[in-house]
């Protein structure tokens, strides 16, 4: 609980973002310190901070440079914020930015700072390639000698194959499994049938280019390398299109997940503005809600359960802090990692049996109204540069509960390495 009567209560002013392309598409040429760079800088402008120090920038990316080993720092540099803010680099997976907004809501509360904002970002098109181990002792010896010998000694170990680089997996070093094989375990184990996944898919589509549309992501998203819209929003799928698509991780019949019911990968990069009510209250920004509750949990997927399905539990534990049940809320944004783990996730809360036996719980959790499901489209449609993304649904919610003006929105994001990160907002005058 981040408000308990005594710690300050933690306004979410609102966030920015520039639009999550596709891998090797628009971005192809940016790092993650140029994506970075454009969200926080956005950020910066949209709520007028240029020059000024804020207590803390706290952000992250998943696949990172060594050269960006002070990521947080050097983009705040260059944010248009005062030198003097500092930053701390964050990484949890796939819920890099929300742990990000769980280190910046803490110190809030606590009252070491009054206002900080929280990021993350990925690029995927720059992802840092090595070379194999072999070749890199070569290199070390090299560096180690003392001599003209020994400096050239090294090099009559080297062979073609050291030339061969090793690219960055998403495999998982236990299990060996990319993501996507282990959701199609999930899929079979929770027996998520192929129609339900493109259903969910096909929705995320149509929500998120509604939403466009209208106009409600103008004040979100902001241009950046002539894009102003995700360029994975597919405007015109349809279920037929989807459902003709041919599974890519389970290649026999039983396979069920596809390029169309999965997150693609992608770049891109968000931020959110946090405070405290009194600096809120002096910069005279307006609040669009509170952010009340945060919880994190993992389970053990190398021998028990699904890789992805640690936020059934995080969201579960977090509603007992809370004291409220399943459907005790007007908007959820839950990440759409895969269609098939959402929807695993969902059916997982609706089981009396997985609820007694691994929540703890006398009842089923029950469902809850898919009409309020990412009602302004999720990540199969928007996309998933990793670090990035729980960002995005933190300034999402926020501006649904702002718009709103009363009720609560609840978030969850799975991650790699069988974690999961999850949160309550509260709309402003919910807490007045």
């Amino acid at each position: 609980m981040l408000h308990d009567g005594q710690s300050n209560r933690v306004v979410v002013i609102g966030g920015a973002r520039i639009p999550f392309c596709r891998a090797h598409s628009i971005y192809r040429g940016c790092s993650n310190h140029d994506l970075m760079t454009a969200a926080l800088s956005a950020v910066v402008t949209k709520y007028d901070l240029k020059g000024q120090t804020i207590g803390e920038v706290a952000l992250g990316a998943v696949l990172k440079h060594s050269r960006d080993w002070n990521l947080a720092r050097e983009t705040v540099i260059e944010s248009g914020l005062s030198p003097r803010t500092p930053g701390l680099d964050v990484q949890r997976a796939c819920g890099t930015s929300l742990e990000a907004c769980t280190i910046i809501a803490n110190k809030i509360a606590l009252g070491q700072i009054d206002s900080g904002i929280a990021g993350g970002t990925d690029s995927v098109s720059d992802a840092p390639i090595v070379y194999q181990d072999g070749f890199r002792a070569i290199l070390f010896d090299v560096l180690r000698a003392r001599t003209i010998l020994q400096r050239i000694t090294p090099w009559f170990r080297l062979r073609p194959s050291h030339f061969k680089p090793e690219f960055p997996s998403v495999n998982e070093p236990r299990t060996g499994l990319s993501m996507g094989e282990s959701t199609e375990l999930i899929a079979k184990q929770w027996d998520v049938p192929r129609e339900h996944q493109d259903q969910l898919a096909l929705a995320s589509h149509v929500r998120a280019a509604a939403a466009y549309d209208a106009g409600w992501y103008d004040d979100l998203v902001v241009p950046f390398m002539d894009c102003e819209e995700d360029n994975n929003i597919r405007r015109d799928t349809t279920f037929e299109k989807l459902a003709a698509l041919k599974p890519v991780f389970d290649k026999s019949t039983d396979g069920t997940l596809t390029a169309g019911n999965s997150t693609p990968l992608t770049d891109g990069a968000a931020a959110i503005l946090l405070a405290n009510e009194e600096w809120a209250r002096k910069k005279n920004l307006p609040v669009a809600a509170y952010l009340t509750f945060v919880k994190v949990a993992a389970v053990n997927f190398i021998d028990d359960e699904g890789l992805l399905m640690a936020p059934a539990y995080a969201v579960s534990d977090m509603l007992k802090d809370a004291n409220l049940r399943l459907q005790d809320f007007d908007f959820y944004e839950i990440h759409e990692a895969f269609a098939a783990q959402t929807i695993a996730t969902l059916k997982a809360w609706q089981s009396e049996k997985f609820c007694r036996d691994r929540l703890g719980r006398n009842e089923p959790m029950g469902p809850i109204d898919l009409a309020k499901l990412n009602s302004k489209g999720g990540s199969l449609a928007i996309g998933h540069p990793f670090a990035a993304t729980g960002a995005r649904v933190i300034a999402t919610m926020a501006k649904l509960l702002g718009e709103k003006g009363s009720g609560r929105g609840l978030v969850s994001v799975c991650t790699a390495g069988g974690m999961g990160v999850t949160a309550i907002m509260e709309a402003a005058s919910n807490n007045s």
